[in-house]
């Protein structure tokens, strides 16, 4: 990612975090307790909506921009984070670390998808959750949506950070052995057409 996209982040999504951003990391994270793993934190947006009932924080960023600005961040949030340099298809835990990991408008973006979320279910325990909001593709019920996805994003991709827009999230994360019952589907207000469909939820290991 470059390193003027790091510096430019907060500013480009500043309206989807006022429109509905914001209310949404609050509803997701305020019950999460014990070990905590967050996957892409990128700037720290989500720092503001841990509970203290979180007694473990972990914040994996692999890119260096990202990392600066979250560092400089959590220096200033008061409290106590780890912030590791790792991407998700290469978490370095062991099997059952965390009650949970948060992923946020971050597995557009992970290089391989099918291994990110194979190494998020490795490190969750047994009882564990995924917490997430994702942009993904369009439903079959946006033809005209999907078709301006399919040619915005090989440029896209190569302007935001490698982020996708045509990845159909929720059936990744069934396929990974995920209980996606619970998901919820919604338009990002205030984003770019192209970035407004969206999932969330807080999604145990299916049983």
């Amino acid at each position: 990612m470059s390193r003027l996209f790091s510096l430019v982040y907060d500013r480009i999504t500043k309206p989807m975090e006022e429109a509905c951003l914001q209310g949404w990391r609050a509803d997701l994270l305020g019950g999460l307790s014990g070990a905590v793993l967050e996957i892409g934190a990128g700037t720290g947006a989500n720092l503001p909506h841990y509970p203290s009932s979180v007694t473990r924080l972990v914040l994996a960023e692999p890119d260096g921009g990202m990392r600066r600005r979250l560092e400089r961040r959590v220096a200033a949030w008061g409290r106590v984070a780890e912030v590791v340099d790792a991407p998700a298809e290469r978490l370095p835990f062991a099997d059952g670390t965390f009650d949970a990991v948060v992923s946020t408008l971050v597995l557009c973006s992970v290089a391989d998808p099918a291994v990110a979320l194979a190494e998020l279910k490795r490190v969750l325990r047994d009882d564990g959750r995924l917490v997430l909001i994702e942009h993904v593709a369009a439903g079959d019920d946006k033809p005209d949506r999907q078709r301006l996805q399919r040619r915005v994003e090989p440029v896209w991709k190569r302007v935001a950070g490698n982020c996708h827009l045509t990845r159909d999230t929720a059936a990744a994360l069934a396929a990974a052995g995920f209980d996606v019952g619970g998901i919820e589907r919604q338009s990002i207000r205030k984003a770019a057409p192209m970035v407004r469909p969206s999932i969330r939820g807080s999604v145990p290991v299916a049983r």
